[in-house]
């Protein structure tokens, strides 16, 4: 089998790599895109310590799952001067990084609404301008820091934007897991399963390959042991670290495979649901998992390297594993009745990321 694997971050990884920054900076005028409590928790003044004169300016009001209608003023400040920051150092979970993203792509009108338009056709576009984006994630899931994709949402049109061009990969990404320390039992379990769906999409995925499967594998047999030890010890700087690894790993392959059905139907779900995104992409991986196994043979060979031989009893498993850090797996504990449930499984099917699920590849062979 013929396959190609790319990914151009410079990964700076460890407990206390945030001290590489200077380094990757050099010297560069900053913009920060930070949580809005970074303050209080210290960030901001660490970043201060660290980049002297360089901090140009720090961006604190982003908010959960971007919007168009907060991006706007955010997107025309930071472009409308007349010397932006020559770098944006991206400090926070996947929310921060995705407006982080969003800002770095410049238009030639300055205009945010230019540069939904592009988004709109779901074309690749050739940007008027970029800036150099450093990725640091605070949350142990997201994967951002190693992909190119950041999701724009538009809930007044019901309606998601997906960012990705050769130019929106970060130049560098420095994962510390002290940054994750802190982080409450919400988020942690969020972020963990976030990277959990990661690591599975790009297992049942017509993208894998042997580079990676290396880290998928590696990435969800390693939440599947950590996540309830460290749901029970949070402070846990060990279990930290692994869990900082594999959201990583996870990243690592989805970089390349891009997502699958789990993630086609969670949009809907965040979108209309107000379902938070990691438990969104994570409740139905039992059910995937299910029309998964039996599609390809090698890709059953992967997935029994995490769920051992006995894959028929893998999406039970999965699903006890789920229910055990507290995540209903079914569709009507969000309030979603059985023919919606139908009907979103189809339509996510027939989406973007659906046709990257080996399953539906195996429906379209068997019925062209």
């Amino acid at each position: 089998m013929s396959w190609r694997y790319h990914n151009p971050v410079d990964v700076r990884f460890g407990p206390g790599s945030l001290a590489e920054l200077p380094k990757l900076v050099r010297g560069r005028r900053v913009a920060a895109v930070v949580f809005p409590e970074a303050a209080s928790v210290g960030v901001t003044a660490r970043l201060a310590a660290l980049l002297g004169d360089a901090l140009a300016v720090v961006i604190d009001r982003t908010e959960p799952n971007p919007d168009v209608a907060g991006l706007a003023s955010l997107y025309e400040a930071f472009w409308a001067g007349a010397n932006p920051p020559d770098v944006i150092v991206a400090v926070g979970g996947g929310s921060a990084i995705d407006t982080a993203k969003a800002l770095m792509v410049g238009t030639a009108d300055h205009r945010f609404a230019s540069l939904v338009a592009l988004l709109a056709t779901g074309k690749p576009f050739t940007p008027h301008a970029v800036k150099p984006l450093i990725a640091i994630p605070t949350t142990a899931g997201t994967g951002s820091e190693v992909t190119p994709w950041a999701t724009v949402w538009d809930r007044a049109a019901q309606r998601k934007y997906s960012l990705h061009l050769p130019e929106t990969w970060p130049t560098a990404a420095i994962i510390d897991p002290e940054l994750t320390q802190s982080l409450p039992a919400g988020p942690t379990l969020a972020a963990a399963l976030d990277a959990l769906s990661h690591a599975l999409e790009s297992i049942w995925n017509v993208n894998a390959n042997s580079v990676s499967d290396t880290h998928a594998i590696a990435a969800a047999s390693t939440v599947l042991e950590v996540l309830p030890r460290l749901m029970a010890d949070l402070r846990n700087p060990e279990l930290r670290e692994r869990m900082s690894l594999a959201a990583l790993q996870a990243g690592l392959a989805f970089s390349n495979t891009k997502t699958a059905l789990a993630h086609s139907i969670s949009y809907e779900m965040t979108l209309r649901h107000g379902l938070p995104h990691g438990i969104a992409c994570s409740f139905t991986l039992p059910m995937v998992l299910d029309r998964a196994r039996g599609a390809l043979p090698d890709r059953d060979a992967v997935l029994a390297q995490i769920f051992g031989a006995d894959l028929a009893g893998a999406p039970a498993r999965l699903a006890t594993f789920l229910e055990g850090v507290g995540v209903r797996t079914d569709f009507a504990a969000y309030g979603v009745d059985a023919a919606t449930e139908r009907r979103m499984i189809a339509d996510a099917l027939d989406g973007v990321r659906g046709k990257n699920f080996i399953g539906a590849a195996r429906a379209a062979a068997a019925h062209p």
